[in-house]
């Protein structure tokens, strides 16, 4: 794959998670200074489809990425940024005021999903247990998703099975799974991204967040290793448990 049809992916990419729209050549060509005239996108925007990479929506003339395009995208395009000195002040800030553990993975689940608009997971050190937070955001994520579409999302994370399951695989290194790369057939409209905590580099327990295959995937990684830093360095910084 040429560069520049990479550079159009992640621009394909980039437009449709900030516009929740389907991208034509015009719209890259006006905002991402690629040096290249609508036409020349057009032919590079087929050949991308050509490959899997995007595809037409009903009749729009814009296209959206396909699960392979993400995948593509987060594999060798998502610079991950980091976060803000603001930010992390505010994660440090927001959980220092936790009085013990039940109470700190309360607030970061839901601290995590504020921070990536998405639905948060939290597995207990150690235990055969989650915390949920954020299960509004998939309705709010939306207005094309369909209550027939989010019902079957919202069935599987009442599961505490699923949700362990979701996150039994996690470790020190991010992961991220998109669309029907996860296992559990429901949630096969969505991305996962996970990424185990623990003390001193030993993993105790796991976090993840679940959202749609369009969600921002640099920030999202970024806040999820963050907040899983800064749970191992409250949980080996206290007496908690």
């Amino acid at each position: 794959m040429q560069e520049r049809q990479l550079e159009i992916l992640r621009a394909i990419v980039d437009e449709y998670v900030a516009t929740q729209e389907p991208v034509g050549s015009k719209a890259i060509a006006e905002r991402h200074p690629l040096g290249v005239s609508p036409a020349t996108i057009r032919n590079e925007m087929a050949v991308l489809e050509d490959a899997g990479l995007i595809t037409q929506p009903h009749t729009s003339a814009g296209r959206i990425p396909t699960n392979t395009g993400y995948r593509l995208f987060v594999d060798k395009l998502a610079q991950v940024k980091p976060l803000s000195d603001a930010e992390r002040r505010a994660i440090e800030t927001f959980l220092s005021h936790s009085n013990d553990r039940e109470d700190l993975l309360v607030r970061t689940a839901k601290l995590l999903a504020q921070l990536t608009k998405q639905v948060a997971v939290i597995q207990y050190p150690d235990e055969e247990r989650v915390v949920l937070a954020g299960t509004a955001n998939l309705a709010r994520s939306s207005a094309q998703e369909t209550a027939a579409s989010i019902f079957p999302i919202l069935e599987a994370l009442e599961e505490q099975v699923v949700l362990l399951r979701l996150l039994a695989d996690a470790n020190t290194h991010v992961q991220v799974r998109i669309g029907d790369e996860q296992s559990e057939k429901n949630l096969q409209t969505t991305s996962l991204i996970s990424v185990g905590y623990g003390i001193e580099g030993q993993s105790s327990g796991a976090l993840g967040v679940i959202g749609p295959t369009r969600m921002d995937y640099a920030q999202t990684i970024a806040t999820v290793n963050a907040v899983a830093r800064y749970i191992g360095q409250f949980l080996g910084g206290s007496s908690h448990g």
